[in-house]
């Protein structure tokens, strides 16, 4: 038997070594920070990753690693992304010194109408089936992306994505999870059960996993091009599949789309310039956030501090009510998105904020008027950055696959408004608010962090305290991921609700906050909720400019990795 002081002297060891888990950071982080010097990856699925940097290792390209990882998400991953959706980048690229933007989102068919949902009773966008489904963009910008920049040739490129989907690959634990929540609802529409479930279940954890279709749709592009894809059998196997559906896309959308590059715009947040891309997407909320909250001494209220909760949740709430109000198609309307993002418009702004109540009422400004997802990013040894995200909105999309494909359709459709004199109202040949944005941090014109958050209203916000973690809290990149989030939840949204808020909505927060602060949040007027909600996804390549090396992250939330060489 043990004496006393021997058994109090091994239960201290034991307690110092459980205490010294986290010795070098924060507790909540999940690990430590990955370095390497020559270039760096990090996406939501471990097998994506290594893609990317057997890309890297060939000679190829962060923009290269990029589409390469992301042809192989779709695969993999496809309860967020695939060939059926649209794609945003951020380029950094080292020749020139500057950021590009590249907005890849697929517009509305021409000859949907407005009229026509309202002569068939619809007061919404459905959220599956033929309707929602606007063009896919993801292909196009591929293409884009790699005839600026990309290195290797696209055969090289889709190369490993083919392999995997013809070869299979064992599937990974939380994509199991959502595919098994996906198949009954998609499950009745053609296409959907013989190309995305095994005698009409989905994949299991573990269990190997094939797309032959998508292999030979890759391939088909592969050699082809985009034109193979937009304007080729593709595209009318996609519109005839549509058409049989009772859709309206049509081969002639396919053929005339295109992509667009765009000047990102961005905000000075303490000295770092956060850059996102204007709008159809929802990225500069993250910026009218942050400007906001710079007028706030966070550091001093401290992380997880009841002000600092308070002060975020209602930057969001304000935020959100432009968002719902301005954000739309710039070909259709200009949103003033120099004034929304200005140091000027923020104070004002901040003057509706109260230190001890939570709004229940938030209006937007005035002006004239002129689901799921992947986030990946890459870096190489010649000093190429992207930021890159691609989704198919909700989870795997419309459940509209066409035969022999091997891809689902998108349902980004939805998140237009059925109603007049919307910035959003729905229109033939319009792009839909998008929610889905990559991320960039420069500081004194050098790159800095390349990032992203996938998860639908999750994102700008994510964004938002991402920044604040590291400039606000002094996080390191993991740390900034892995720290519990806060959610808003309630305001107004894009799809249709032009009216304010009216009940304050609902802060949800994630294990790992102080119940103090809770207790002083809900006395303040909070409702306060927790929630399985989707908290998002990061992924983050920082630039340490004075060791010349990348810094990679990849949260616990996702089955990803960030890994270097």
């Amino acid at each position: 038997m043990l004496r006393p002081s021997l058994l109090l002297l091994i239960l201290v060891m034991a307690l110092d070594g459980v205490a010294a888990d986290r010795v070098t950071g924060e507790s909540f982080a999940t690990r430590s920070e990955v370095f390497a010097q020559h270039g760096m990856v990090a996406t939501s699925q471990p097998l994506a990753t290594q893609i990317g940097l057997d890309i890297l290792k060939r000679g190829g390209n962060a923009i290269d690693a990029a589409i390469a990882a992301n042809a192989a998400l779709g695969l993999m991953e496809p309860t967020g992304n695939g060939m059926g959706g649209d794609l945003f980048a951020i380029v950094w690229d080292a020749k020139s010194g500057k950021l590009h933007g590249y907005n890849g989102s697929g517009r509305s068919p021409q000859s949907l109408s407005l009229q026509w949902f309202k002569d068939n009773g619809y007061t919404k966008v459905p959220p599956y089936g033929p309707l929602p489904v606007t063009t896919p963009g993801a292909v196009d910008g591929w293409f884009a992306l790699h005839d600026r920049f990309g290195k290797l040739p696209m055969k090289a490129v889709l190369a490993p994505a083919i392999g995997y989907a013809r070869d299979g690959f064992p599937l990974s634990e939380l994509i199991a999870w959502y595919w098994n929540l996906s198949v009954p609802r998609l499950g009745k529409f053609p296409g959907f059960s013989e190309q995305f479930t095994i005698n009409g279940r989905a994949p299991a954890k573990g269990e190997i996993w094939k797309n032959p279709n998508l292999a030979n749709t890759l391939e088909t592009i592969a050699k082809g091009g985009r034109d193979a894809f937009y304007k080729g059998a593709i595209a009318h196997t996609i519109a005839d599949y549509i058409k049989a559906q009772g859709g309206f896309l049509s081969f002639a959308d396919l053929a005339a789309h295109k992509g667009e590059w765009v000047e990102p715009v961005s905000t000075n947040y303490r000295g770092y310039d956060v850059w996102e891309l204007p709008p159809n997407g929802q990225g500069i909320a993250a910026l009218q956030m942050l400007n906001i909250l710079e007028g706030y001494d966070l550091k001093g209220y401290g992380f997880g501090s009841p002000e600092h909760i308070h002060l975020f949740v209602e930057a969001k709430k304000l935020a959100f009510a432009d968002r719902a109000k301005f954000y739309a198609d710039a070909d259709f309307v200009k949103a003033p998105v120099a004034r929304l993002i200005s140091k000027e418009y923020a104070a004002e702004r901040r003057k509706l904020i109260s230190m001890d109540k939570a709004a229940n009422e938030v209006a937007p400004g005035e002006f004239k008027l002129d689901g799921d997802t992947i986030y990946l990013t890459t870096a190489d040894r010649w000093g190429n950055m992207v930021s890159l995200i691609q989704s198919n909105y909700r989870g795997m999309g419309s459940g509209m696959a066409p035969p022999g494909l091997g891809f689902i359709l998108q349902d980004r459709g939805e998140m237009f408004v059925l109603k007049e004199g919307h910035a959003n109202t729905f229109a033939p040949g319009k792009r839909p608010f998008h929610t889905i944005i990559p991320a960039f941090i420069t500081k004194v014109g050098k790159p800095w962090l390349s990032f992203g958050v996938m998860g639908g209203d999750t994102q700008p916000q994510a964004h938002a305290l991402i920044v604040s973690n590291l400039v606000d809290f002094g996080m390191n990149l993991q740390e900034a991921g892995d720290a519990p989030r806060i959610l808003h939840d309630g305001s107004t949204s894009p799809e249709g609700q032009v009216t304010e808020m009216t009940d304050g909505g609902a802060i949800q927060l994630e294990t790992g906050f102080d119940y103090a602060s809770i207790r002083a949040l809900m006395r303040m007027g909070h409702k306060v909720e927790f929630t399985n909600g989707t908290y998002g996804g990061y992924q983050a390549i920082g630039r340490d400019e004075k060791n010349k090396v990348y810094i990679g992250a990849s949260e616990g939330r996702k089955d990803g990795q960030a890994a270097g060489y």
